[in-house]
């Protein structure tokens, strides 16, 4: 194994075959801890913020408007939950506001819920990890001046689980989720017994006297607003249900309801109850944050003495966990949303790509980053958080629910005038509720949300813009190419050195185009060429030397003019590099990047491929035989193994320039890591690439470890006497950024394999970005109607 599969063995497991994702669903009470989590703990600091708003204005008066306005806040849930029923039930693959937007407004409204809900899940993270904090310090004081670089660790604590797989992320954290549950729940009855016994006395803290009576009118208004905005935090996460119900067991859209209105009445019940308790003991909160309401209603419920203080700790301990864990909401949809943009061609490809254990890993680092910049960015604070928190998620509940409301017009299905009533009631509700926190929150931060959602949507388009025209420049006008014979092709061997790999680099080409082989030698030192000239002839090689002298020691310049002529004489060239069989890092540092700058200076020109054969020694290489004479013959037998994995210009580059060497044998493979790709792929090869004449193989990669599989496919192919050329269609792009939005298979693919002797790895550079050219020695025939089926990419 590969040093980074050891790493990712030894880290996360062993990898999931794609086959174990249909068994790696949730039951419902493994599910109400992974979604829920998020939604149950906003309880923990929701009743905190309402107070922070009021008690320094109104100070006492806070008191009796806390209840009321948390009781606004859970209709708003109940809303939300039985527009979400209507949600789930009609989209059961995942009805998210991204899917239910796109379906029923069109792709761009789309892209704001998308983006909304990615900020939201972005700042769930911190927010949550933050206020675990709070409660943290709330029990061990000494830890709130270390509370940055603790939340940092526990956001990559999560990051980690959620990269060992959703099983293991479920069982991580059933058992904290269940545990606060329970510790909530017996704090707020026994509380309430006691208040009731009269037996629960208000706090004696001195409140602020700077306070603003509850007759002012309009201030008072804006203020009770305020608060409203800053509580409704406690309502995010209602969605993460239905944007992941495919990870429910079947039905999976009835035991997503099911436990959609158990995670709904659990916080209903949890938040009013603190409230109420917070409203009777008249508890204020800490400036500073390091203590929270919820530990200060605890220390007064239990009371003194040893028993009472375990408890305590007991209810901080379990609030500690499940915020910090409520971040798993945001891992295990954060992912699961980017998926279907990336497929989309609006986020970078990687994001569609399951990982080791079946999950999208590349999305789950990316969270874990964002959320860690603004951890350390606002100082894990809760209240600098929060204005920041509840705009995005409210934005993509009205456009859900708006989306929702139109489908029941436009499907008019059984029931759909009861659907359109809730729905429409929670499209406005939710709309109401969101322009609410956009004004009073503005100058507390939401203006940055405000900016940030319209300035992110203009980059996912033009990301979008950069996939349409690549795909357009890939695909477009292959219907109909020409049927011309393949180009007549040179190789060209550099020689350096008179030494073994040089040798086997000259036996490579013998073996590919033993009748039009050229040997070429850039010189720079006239004496030093003189020596490797007298060395070569001395060998007894059948082939003499070009010595073409380079001025100034530009190598690449004169590298390029050569390879400019022979291409204006209609052929196309292979440049054939020797190289050794391992470089180390060292060795990397030592030669600097003139072996890179000489392949740079040609891989520009149409229809010129650097060829790198490496020298590994042992058996069927050179020999200097007891005359000191050497034996270079070719190899008996050669053949071309042309990875494919998709039909575009740059795979009939590649199957033109495998059938140009004229081998023995010829055939394409794909690894198939997505089933029903791969069978679309098999489906319309034979009347896209019917005049190839190249037969495609489709090879399952259940663990997707495409390297792994490659190595598979080529061993197949090697003999005692066989030369195997792996060719590698590979696109370049114009701009560096655009490198970023593509994975890097080939160069895993050309790095696996480069170990194996006598397996040479040819990678067929295709340039996307400028002028299109014309379709290379064999034509193929793609009408748009195959295009979806051979690419796999939805636009």
């Amino acid at each position: 194994m590969r040093p980074a599969d050891v790493v990712k063995r030894v880290l996360l497991g062993r990898p999931l075959a794609t086959a174990r994702l249909e068994h790696e669903r949730l039951g419902n009470p493994t599910a109400l801890a992974v979604f829920a989590s998020d939604n149950l703990s906003s309880c923990a600091y929701a009743t905190e913020e309402i107070l922070r708003v009021l008690v320094p204005v109104v100070g006492l008066a806070a008191f009796s408007l806390v209840v009321p306005i948390s009781l606004a806040i859970v209709v708003v849930l109940a809303i939300l939950l039985f527009s979400y029923r209507q949600t789930i039930k009609a989209y059961p693959s995942a009805g998210g506001a991204y899917i239910v937007t796109k379906d029923n407004f069109g792709i761009l409204p789309a892209q704001v819920a998308a983006v909304s809900l990615l900020t939201d899940y972005v700042l769930t993270v911190a927010v949550s990890v933050s206020a675990g904090m709070q409660a943290l310090s709330s029990a061990v004081p000494v830890l709130h001046a270390q509370r940055v670089p603790l939340a940092i660790g526990f956001i990559w604590l999560i990051a980690w689980g959620n990269l060992r797989g959703v099983r293991e992320s479920g069982r991580l954290f059933a058992v904290p989720t269940y545990l606060f549950i329970v510790s909530m729940l017996g704090m707020l009855a026994f509380g309430a017994v006691r208040a009731l016994g009269g037996d629960l006395q208000p706090s004696t803290v001195v409140h602020p006297t700077h306070q603003v009576s509850l007759g002012t009118g309009v201030v008072t208004v804006f203020l009770i607003l305020k608060a409203f905005a800053s509580g409704g935090a406690a309502v995010t996460g209602v969605e993460a249900i239905s944007n992941g119900v495919p990870a429910f067991r079947k039905p999976e859209w009835v035991n997503a309801r099911r436990t959609l209105m158990w995670m709904g009445s659990l916080l209903g019940i949890m938040f009013i109850g603190l409230s109420l308790l917070a409203s009777h003991l008249r508890v204020v909160p800490v400036e500073d944050e390091s203590k929270s309401v919820v530990a200060q209603i605890a220390l007064a419920v239990f009371g003194d003495g040893p028993l009472a203080h375990a408890m305590f700790l007991g209810l901080q301990a379990a609030t500690v966990m499940i915020l910090i864990l409520a971040a798993n909401t945001s891992f295990a949809d954060f992912p699961r949303l980017a998926s279907f943009q990336a497929g989309d061609a609006f986020l970078p490809r990687q994001f569609t790509h399951r990982g080791h254990r079946l999950v999208f890993s590349s999305a789950i680092v990316a969270l874990g980053a964002a959320s860690t910049a603004l951890v350390v960015a606002f100082n894990a604070s809760v209240t600098q958080l929060i204005p920041l928190y509840a705009i995005g998620v409210f934005t993509s509940f009205t456009m859900s629910q708006a989306g929702m409301a139109r489908r029941h017009l436009r499907l008019r299905e059984s029931g759909w005038r009861s659907g359109l009533l809730i729905n429409g009631v929670g499209a406005i509700v939710t709309a109401v509720v969101a322009v609410v926190i956009a004004v009073v929150k503005f100058g507390d931060g939401a203006w940055m949300i405000m900016v940030a959602v319209p300035l992110l949507v203009a980059v996912l388009l033009r990301l979008h813009r950069q996939y349409a025209d690549e795909e357009r420049e890939l695909t477009e006008g292959l219907a109909g190419a020409e049927d011309a014979p393949p180009a007549r092709l040179r190789v060209t061997v550099l020689i350096d050195a008179c030494d073994s790999k040089t040798l086997h680099a000259v036996q490579y080409a013998l073996t590919v185009a033993p009748r039009n082989l050229e040997l070429l030698h850039l010189s720079t030192d006239p004496e030093e060429t003189g020596r490797l000239v007298a060395a070569w002839e001395a060998l007894g090689l059948p082939r003499s030397l070009r010595v073409e002298a380079c001025p100034e020691g530009n190598l690449a310049g004169c590298l390029r003019s050569y390879a400019e002529e022979v291409v204006a004489s209609a052929e196309a060239l292979t440049l054939v590099m020797p190289g050794p069989a391992r470089v180390g890092w060292l060795e990397r540092i030592r030669r600097g990047r003139t072996g890179d700058d000489v392949r740079e200076a040609v891989n520009g020109l149409a229809g010129v491929t650097v060829t790198v054969v490496r020298d590994h020694g042992g058996e069927g290489h050179p020999l200097v035989g007891a005359d000191g004479r050497v034996r270079v013959s070719p190899r008996a037998r050669h053949v071309v193994a042309v990875f494919v994995d998709r039909i575009d210009r740059s795979t009939v580059q590649a199957l033109g320039y495998a059938s140009a060497l004229d081998p023995d044998g010829v055939r394409a493979y794909h690894v198939g890591v997505d089933p029903e790709r791969a069978a679309a792929l098999l489906d319309a090869w034979p009347r896209v690439a019917s005049r190839s004449g190249i037969p495609l193989e489709a090879v399952h990669c259940p663990d997707r470890n495409v390297a792994r599989t490659a190595i598979d496919i080529v061993a197949r192919l090697e003999g005692p006497d066989t030369e195997v050329s792996v060719v590698l269609p590979r696109r370049t792009y114009a701009r560096w950024w655009h490198r970023l939005l593509h994975d890097r298979t080939g160069r895993t693919l050309a790095r696996a394999l480069a170990g194996r002797p006598h397996v040479d790895v040819v990678t067929i550079p295709y340039r996307l970005g400028h002028a299109v050219v014309p379709a290379p020695s064999r034509g193929i025939d793609a009408g748009p109607e195959d295009r979806a089926a051979l690419t796999g990419r939805r636009l």
